[in-house]
C-alpha cells in the first residue's frame, strides 16, 4: 500500500470503534491466549524482554499488563543533562517554536494553542521557545517518565480524533497531534513551565498518570481539566514516572524561550531511549 493510500484509510476507518476493541482485547484475561498474543507480538516487533523486570510472558494476566510492563532496575541510567528524553523512542521532530508554530513533518506545521486545547495564556508561555516530538512504536517501553525535576499544577484532557501517529501519517495528516485526542499535563519547574502532552492514537485504549490513573476511557466531547496547586503529591523528580500508555503512541514535550541547547546527536528519525541527555537550558 502507497502512503498516500494509509493516510487515506485513516480517514475511511471507524478509528473509533477499532480502539475500542482493541482496548477490550488489551484487558481481556485469556489464559493460554494471552499469551500466545504475547508471543506473537513479542516476535513480530521484536521486543527486547531481557530488559523487562519480568520476563515471563506467561505470567502477565493481561496484554496490557504486557504492554506497559516495567524494566528491570539499571536497564536505563540517566544522564546529567538539565533534560533528559522521558521515552524509548524514535525523534520524530524537534528545535525552536517558531512564534506559536510547531513543526510536525513535510511542510505541516500546528500552533501551541491548539496544542494544548485553546488556552491563549498556556500557549503564549512557550511562543519562541522550544519542542521535541518523540514516537514510540509498539516494539518500545511504553511508561513515560519525567524529563526534569517539576511540580505538577494542571492537566487538561482533550477531546479529538484517533489517527495512526505513525510517521506516514505525520507526514500527511495536517496538524495531527492536535487534533487526536490528547492528555495535556503542565508543570513549573527551576527554569520555568514545561507542558508533557500525551497524543492518543488508533487502538490505544487509554492514557493513565500516576496522580490520576486511567484518564480516558471515558471520552468526553468536552475539554476537562484538573487543578493540582499546593498539593506536595504533585512534585516529581527527574526520572520518575509520570504516565503510561496502553497502546503506543506520541508525547510533545514545550519548553520556554531561553536557547535550550539539544543535544547534537539528536535527529529526526534517530532512536532514543529513556535517560538519554536531551538538552540543557539556562535558568529562567
Amino acid at each position: 500500500m502507497s502512503e498516500r493510500s494509509e493516510v487515506l484509510l485513516q480517514y475511511l476507518l471507524p478509528k473509533k470503534a477499532i480502539t475500542e476493541f482493541g482496548s477490550h482485547i488489551a484487558s481481556m484475561r485469556g489464559g493460554a491466549i494471552t499469551t500466545r498474543i504475547i508471543r506473537w507480538f513479542i516476535g513480530k516487533y521484536g521486543v527486547n524482554m531481557a530488559e523487562a523486570a519480568n520476563p515471563d510472558i506467561s505470567s502477565y494476566a493481561t496484554f496490557n499488563d504486557f504492554f506497559t510492563r516495567a524494566l528491570r532496575p539499571g536497564a536505563r541510567p540517566l544522564a546529567e543533562a538539565d533534560l533528559i528524553c522521558p521515552v524509548d523512542g524514535a525523534i520524530s521532530q524537534f528545535g525552536r517554536i517558531e512564534g506559536d508554530q510547531i513543526f510536525q513533518a513535510k511542510g505541516h506545521y500546528y500552533s501551541t494553542r491548539a496544542l494544548v486545547g485553546g488556552d491563549e495564556d498556556l500557549a503564549a508561555r512557550f511562543e519562541g521557545g522550544s519542542f521535541a516530538t518523540i514516537y514510540l512504536s509498539p516494539k518500545d517501553y511504553h511508561r513515560i517518565h519525567m524529563p526534569a525535576d517539576g511540580r505538577l499544577v494542571r492537566m487538561i484532557y482533550v477531546p479529538g480524533e484517533l489517527f495512526s501517529v505513525n510517521p506516514a501519517t505525520a507526514r500527511g495528516v495536517p496538524g495531527l497531534f492536535a487534533r487526536n485526542e490528547r492528555v495535556v499535563c503542565v508543570f513549573e519547574s527551576a527554569r520555568g513551565p514545561f507542558v508533557l502532552v500525551l497524543v492518543g492514537a488508533t487502538i490505544v485504549g487509554s492514557m493513565a498518570t500516576v496522580w490520576h490513573g486511567v484518564v480516558n476511557p471515558p471520552r468526553s466531547k468536552q475539554v476537562r481539566e484538573w487543578h493540582y496547586a499546593g498539593s506536595t503529591s504533585a512534585d516529581l523528580k527527574q526520572g520518575n514516572e509520570m504516565g503510561r500508555f496502553l497502546l503506543g503512541s506520541t508525547v510533545v514535550m514545550l519548553f520556554p524561550s531561553g536557547a535550550c541547547r539539544f543535544n547534537p546527536a539528536w535527529a529526526p528519525k534517530a532512536a532514543v531511549r529513556l535517560g538519554d541527555m536531551m538538552a540543557n537550558c539556562p535558568p529562567q
